[in-house]
């Protein structure tokens, strides 16, 4: 009777502990506990939207459950941004695929309803696309110092693909550290400043790599420089303006950056489960084959890391922004 007590509480013991632990594995496994709704904050057909679209499809492999993309352009980012911060029942399983935007949108905008640092948690970097400078084929420069010395004397035109955007801010930022002549001419999207660029009417853009990239390479365009902190391997016979060494141009670094980023409420264990299954994801060919077609390179930062660089790009964006005339008080 004793051995029979015995074998009954080891028994119980054992279904204890393996209950226990079935409930540990469990809650730790909890998240996603529904669909995943990734927020593109623009228009579908954009950069921001295919790579989101990518993106889901190959994280709801990772993560075993749906991964639904919504699209709610407005102002630059700023509506759905606005409306993330603004948290609500299902912030827990609302990410937003941030970009260049996010930063510049607050520089822009003072009196936003949130706070692009604090009020957010900064998920993964995803991709980072350098601007390049181009000029049109038959433009007389061939080079950047050779574009700056004559920008000094005489007033240039920069195409840009809307108030705000990367490469309207990259044409600001070369405006104020070179201390040249130079126009901004704001166009409705890259799909209609392209034209004008092709076409001699402006003399030079910051475009994204992937508008520019067959023009540079059917000589369509001339790439005097690349944005990055580094050469691009599409592109690695042009120079980045920071290698440059005059004219202030070795403080000059931007790219179009894209990454995922939820509301501040954002559960830990569902960061962290994030932050894993982009890991894989960032690892997937059909990622890296799509990162290649962009020109791009994958992204490098996460959590606190991503969270810092953000700070230090709204901080600069503020202060060209200020210099530009471009902030709306």
């Amino acid at each position: 009777m004793k051995t029979f007590l015995k074998a009954l509480t080891a028994a119980s013991c054992g279904s204890a502990m393996a209950l226990a632990l079935s409930v540990s594995t469990a809650h730790a496994q909890e998240w996603p506990t529904d669909d995943v709704r990734l927020v593109v904050p623009y228009a579908p057909g954009g950069t921001t939207d295919v790579l989101s679209r990518r993106v889901a499809d190959l994280l709801q492999d990772e993560l075993d459950a749906n991964v639904v993309v919504e699209n709610r352009p407005g102002a630059g980012s700023t509506v759905a941004t606005g409306r993330l911060a603004r948290g609500g029942r299902d912030s827990d399983h609302t990410i937003l695929m941030a970009s260049p935007g996010h930063t510049i949108g607050a520089a822009i905008y003072p009196d936003l309803a949130y706070d692009p640092v604090e009020d957010f948690v900064f998920i993964q970097n995803m991709i980072d696309i350098p601007n390049v400078m181009v000029v049109p084929a038959d433009s007389p420069y061939d080079s950047v110092l050779e574009f700056v010395e004559a920008a000094k004397e005489q007033n240039m035109t920069f195409s840009h693909s809307g108030v705000g955007s990367s490469i309207h801010m990259s044409g600001e930022l070369f405006k104020t550290l070179t201390e040249t002549n130079m126009t901004a001419v704001p166009f409705a999207g890259s799909g209609a400043a392209l034209p004008a660029l092709l076409g001699g009417d402006v003399d030079v853009s910051f475009e994204n790599m992937p508008t520019v990239f067959s023009h540079i390479q059917s000589g369509d365009l001339k790439a005097l420089a690349v944005t990055s902190a580094e050469r691009s391997e599409y592109l690695p016979e042009v120079p980045t303006l920071n290698e440059i060494g005059e004219y202030n141009l070795d403080e000059f670094v931007t790219t179009a950056w894209f990454g995922l980023i939820a509301h501040e409420s954002f559960p830990e264990e569902a960061t962290e489960t994030m932050q894993e299954a982009l890991k894989k994801v960032m690892e997937r060919e059909e990622f890296l084959s799509f990162v290649e077609q962009l020109g791009a390179e994958p992204g490098t930062v996460a959590g606190d890391e991503f969270k810092a660089f953000i700070a230090d790009e709204v901080a600069r964006w503020d202060e060209v922004a200020a210099e530009a005339g471009i902030r709306q008080e």
